[in-house]
C-alpha cells in the first residue's frame, strides 16, 4: 500500500522530550503498533470519527486501537479581541494503533474498513505492509494529542529583527525593525525612524505587515 517515501511524517517537528508520558499511558497496546494513515487534506477529523465508529460497529477493537488527530490551540488578539484556532499538527495524516497479521500485512477486514472510508489513501509502507513508527515518533505524537486541553499558546506571526511596515494608527505607511515581543498581549515592539532618530513602537501584531522585498 503505497511507498515509504514519507514514513518519517513526525521529521518535521522537533523531536526532543521535553516532557514524559503519563504513568498510566500506554505507548502501545499489546500486540499492537502505531502506523501512519494518508488521508485527504482537511478530513482528518472526519476519518477518524468514521473509523472510530465503524471499528466500534463492527466489533473490531481487539484488531484497531486508539486513532488520532493531534492538533494544536493557538490563540490570536486582534483589536482587543481574543481569538482560538485549532489546527493540524500533521496535516494529510491520521495515526492509527492496529494489530497486524504475523506477516506483516493488514488483516483483510481492517484492510477494507479502512480502505471504504472516503477520504483514505494508503498506509505509510510497501505493498500492503505498513511500516510501524518509531518509539520516539510514537511518544512524540501521543504529547501532541493532548495539547489541546492545554491553555491555549499565543502564536506571533513575525519574528525579531524582521523589517516590517505600519499598516494602522499614527505611524501608519512608516517601516521599521521588529524589536521585542510580547506573546502574552498579541504586540510587537517596533524601531521606527522618526525625525532621523530610532523610536520604539508598540503595536498590536495585525497592526503590522511584511515590507515590500522582505
Amino acid at each position: 500500500m503505497g511507498n515509504d517515501s514519507d514514513k518519517s511524517v513526525l521529521d518535521g517537528r522537533p523531536n526532543e522530550r521535553t516532557d514524559l508520558l503519563k504513568p498510566d499511558e500506554l505507548i502501545r497496546q499489546e500486540g499492537m503498533n502505531w502506523f501512519v494513515l494518508r488521508v485527504a487534506s482537511n478530513k482528518e477529523s472526519g476519518v477518524r470519527e468514521t473509523l472510530l465508529r465503524k471499528v466500534q460497529i463492527e466489533g473490531m477493537g481487539h484488531l484497531v486501537g486508539r486513532i488520532l488527530v493531534p492538533t494544536e490551540k493557538t490563540k490570536t488578539i486582534k483589536a482587543g479581541k481574543q481569538r482560538i484556532t485549532e489546527t493540524k499538527l500533521y496535516p494529510g495524516y491520521v495515526f492509527v494503533e492496529m494489530r497486524l497479521e504475523p506477516d506483516g500485512r493488514i488483516p483483510q477486514d481492517v484492510f477494507f474498513l479502512i480502505k471504504e472510508t472516503t477520504g483514505v489513501g494508503d498506509f505509510v509502507g510497501t505493498a500492503g505492509r505498513p511500516t510501524p513508527m518509531k518509539e520516539h515518533e510514537i511518544e512524540k505524537m501521543l504529547r501532541d494529542s493532548r495539547k489541546p486541553e492545554d491553555e491555549p499558546t499565543i502564536k506571533l506571526v513575525f519574528k525579531k529583527g524582521e523589517h516590517v511596515v505600519i499598516k494602522e494608527g499614527p505611524f501608519q505607511g512608516y517601516e521599521g525593525t521588529v524589536d521585542e515581543l510580547f506573546p502574552d498581549k498579541g504586540m510587537v515592539r517596533v524601531l521606527v525612524t522618526i525625525f532621523g532618530r530610532q523610536a520604539p513602537v508598540d503595536l498590536d501584531e495585525w497592526m503590522i505587515g511584511k515590507a515590500e522585498g522582505t
